[in-house]
């Protein structure tokens, strides 16, 4: 008889625990996402790249290739070639450039051009394979 009870009691414990017979479980609805956040980092290293392209001076530059890190994220890379484009009356730089940062280490693609309000804005910045 002790035994009976004993096992009835021990059955209602894990019959509780894994819901045997139990109402079905609800949906809690008090949880709540949003979207998924931009890549800051990534929109900051772009940021960090397009301004040492701009800025290098290409004359005294000649073939050297610029280095930049970007201390927000860590991350850093070597422009390896700068070219300067006036086509169509627009002065533009295409660039290559290496980017090594927490995901590991990528080749890039890239092209800024002058904009008329005298600010350089990025048109490409392509990952490579």
């Amino acid at each position: 008889m002790a035994m009976a009870a004993l096992c009835l009691m021990l059955g209602g414990c894990v019959g509780g625990v894994m819901d045997f017979g139990g109402d079905t479980p609800k949906v809690d609805r008090s949880i709540s996402t949003g979207t998924i956040p931009n890549e800051p980092e990534k929109r900051s290293d772009q940021d960090t790249v397009r301004n040492a392209v701009s800025s290098a001076d290409l004359e005294k530059l000649g073939p050297s290739p610029v280095p930049w890190a970007n201390t927000t994220t860590g991350s850093a890379g070597v422009i390896n070639s700068i070219s300067e484009d006036r086509s169509n009356g627009v002065i533009c730089r295409v660039f290559v450039t290496s980017r090594h940062a927490y995901d590991g280490i990528a080749k890039f693609y890239g092209r800024t051009c002058l904009a008329g309000d005298g600010q350089w804005q990025l048109v490409n910045f392509d990952k490579q394979s």
